[in-house]
């Protein structure tokens, strides 16, 4: 799986190497993330909230991606789990590298998604469903 997501990353990667293909406010760190939310929404969730079963792409990215795009989507269909708490490890394991290879200011995108995956895993370790999105902000929580 993980050579997959190499693949892919190695695609858009170097399709936005070139300025030309970059949207306005581009960043490096907006690829990990809408493979993740691509990611997200193939493994359809079902701890997923509600409001919150399927991540829509940016216009702007989904505009600027490319010929790609095609063979990126076919990729990702190809990553399978048995269960969807492997797929919510493997999702878990692929936003950490991802925030790692980053400063913290280009991760805006990928902790927001990571702190929705945390929660819905939260959901998992404890056997319940969500009720209510708890819109607290997580740092200053104790």
């Amino acid at each position: 799986m993980k050579e997959k997501i190499e693949k892919v990353l190695s695609l858009w990667h170097t399709h936005f190497q070139d300025e030309e293909n970059q949207y306005s406010e581009f960043e490096s760190s907006d690829i990990e993330y809408f493979v993740a939310c691509m990611l997200y929404n193939h493994f359809a969730f079902s701890k997923a909230l509600d409001t919150m079963k399927t991540i829509d792409l940016s216009y702007d990215f989904l505009s600027a991606c490319g010929d790609e795009y095609d063979e990126i989507k076919a990729i990702i269909a190809t990553i399978r789990f048995d269960d969807e708490r492997e797929s919510l490890a493997f999702l878990q394991s692929f936003l950490q590298e991802s925030i790692a290879k980053y400063t913290q200011a280009e991760c805006y995108l990928l902790n927001r998604i990571s702190y929705h995956v945390n929660a819905m895993a939260e959901r998992y370790e404890k056997g319940v469903d969500a009720k209510a999105i708890d819109f607290q902000n997580p740092l200053l929580r104790k």
